[in-house]
């Protein structure tokens, strides 16, 4: 199977040149190798010093550059879609080159970008793909795209679609706007078969993530906040470069002082990352350019250690099996390293597990034997987050409903799906009641 790495980090701090250097040591080790880059802002060729186009480029033995061209992509995933969007800016009388700017989904050619990388590994031709992806915060929203695109499909689209279908004509005179057709739900089902296998490309066994960083307070703070995030999508990472670190030998009065500052944070990043490997890189008089100064780059690194080795951390959903006295117990395991309590909510609606840590959300479809129980407590233990779920008691009938209880990291977890039943009831009276406004103003 192709090996897939992923290097990401803070910008500035070196992840290119990274990405770059294990590549050309993959392919001096005998590996069929290409690197890319998702950066909307790429340098891959001027890491190389080469000219790189849309396709991959031979710059060596057994070593392949590609810049992919997003916005070809883009017209090609994206394009039924975003010419029904621009004939409803049309019809409530958008200017078109405004319609066009309004229809670009936020972060799609990063997105779409990705589509080559799983088109790359499922050809068979690589033995290693090499990601240079963008800074930390644009690489955390594209990675939880698949999964959220994936849940509002499920939810919204399919009901949308057959609802269309049956009220087309009426709809689109009540409201003077055109209906979407199939091609444009036909084209929004691709768009979420692709991003699944994005998802599971990502989030298997062959891939992993790089946090690239410097000795500096800022940059590893954020890089552990990446790594927490990382692993609430489910990613793995498997390991850390810590670039531009001052070497010791030498150094003079002002270059010692600098040694002891970046060895205190160095010392803090084996402490939050471990048991990760830490690949240090020297600060270098000039940055590595070309063939021969990357691989020189990246065998300093990497040291003794095979880089390109899978990666043996989990960091995918557990579930264990308990039986106690009580009955039978499971409990869910979501590795969360770094992750506070006071940073850590939980909600459950239905047969979803909500958890969100700081500005991040994941919703996790629940398996069968989870949904049909209560969740029983959850608490956060060495970076990884146990939720405990009983057997569910008989309902008892009262005349007035017990009020759900908003579950947080504070206390205990309770079910809220009765009143997510109360609100999915009384979301389809509402639906009902304006499709039937619809229709009765549709035919006057």
């Amino acid at each position: 199977m192709t090996r897939v790495l992923l290097y990401t980090g803070k910008g500035g701090v070196g992840k290119t040149t990274s990405a770059a250097g294990t590549a050309t040591l993959a392919a001096l080790r005998g590996l069929r190798t290409l690197v890319l880059s998702t950066d909307a802002a790429h340098s891959l060729s001027d890491a190389f010093d080469c000219e790189v186009g849309g396709e991959p480029t031979e710059i060596d033995d057994l070593l392949f550059v590609q810049q992919i061209d997003a916005q070809r992509r883009f017209e090609r995933s994206w394009g039924d879609i975003q010419a029904y969007l621009r004939s409803v800016l049309h019809v409530i009388g958008v200017d078109p080159i405004e319609a066009e700017e309004l229809t670009v989904l936020p972060g799609a050619e990063e997105v779409l970008a990705l589509l080559e990388v799983r088109d790359h590994v499922r050809s068979g031709r690589w033995d290693v793909v090499v990601v240079d992806c963008a800074p930390t915060a644009e690489t955390l929203r594209l990675l939880a795209l698949p999964e959220a695109l994936s849940w509002y499909m499920d939810r919204i689209i399919n009901t949308e679609r057959k609802v269309l279908r049956s009220f087309r004509p009426l709809l689109g005179k009540a409201s003077g706007l055109p209906m979407p057709d199939d091609t444009v739900f036909d084209a929004l089902r691709r768009l979420q078969r692709d991003l699944a296998d994005i998802r599971a490309l990502l989030a298997g066994p062959d891939a992993s993530v790089r946090l690239v960083l410097t000795p500096e307070a800022v940059v590893v703070a954020e890089a552990r906040r990446s790594m927490t995030t990382l692993s609430l999508y489910g990613y793995r990472v498997d390991g850390i470069v810590a670039n531009r670190v001052f070497p010791a030998a030498g150094a003079d009065n002002w270059r010692r002082q600098w040694v002891a500052a970046q060895r205190g944070i160095l010392e803090d990043v084996a402490d939050s990352f471990s048991p990760l490997p830490i690949w240090e890189s020297p600060y270098r008089a000039c940055e590595p350019v070309g063939v021969e100064e990357l691989a020189a780059f990246a065998v300093e690194m990497y040291g003794g250690d095979d880089p390109f080795a899978r990666a043996s951390d989990e960091t995918s959903l557990l579930v264990d099996r308990h039986i106690d006295t009580d009955g039978r117990t499971y409990i869910l395991t979501l590795p969360l390293p770094l992750a506070s309590a006071a940073d850590l909510e939980l909600a459950r609606h239905g047969d979803e597990l909500i958890v969100t840590v700081g500005s991040y959300r994941r919703v996790i479809p629940l398996p069968a034997a989870l949904a049909r129980g209560v969740v029983a407590g959850a608490r956060l233990d060495d970076g990884r987050l146990q939720v405990r779920f009983a057997p569910r008691e008989p309902m008892v009938r009262t005349a007035v409903p017990p009020a759900a209880e908003v579950p947080t990291a504070s206390g205990p977890l309770e079910s809220a799906q009765e009143l997510a039943q109360e609100f999915r009831e009384q979301m389809d009276q509402q639906f009902g009641q304006e499709v039937d406004a619809a229709i009765t103003e549709g035919t006057r």
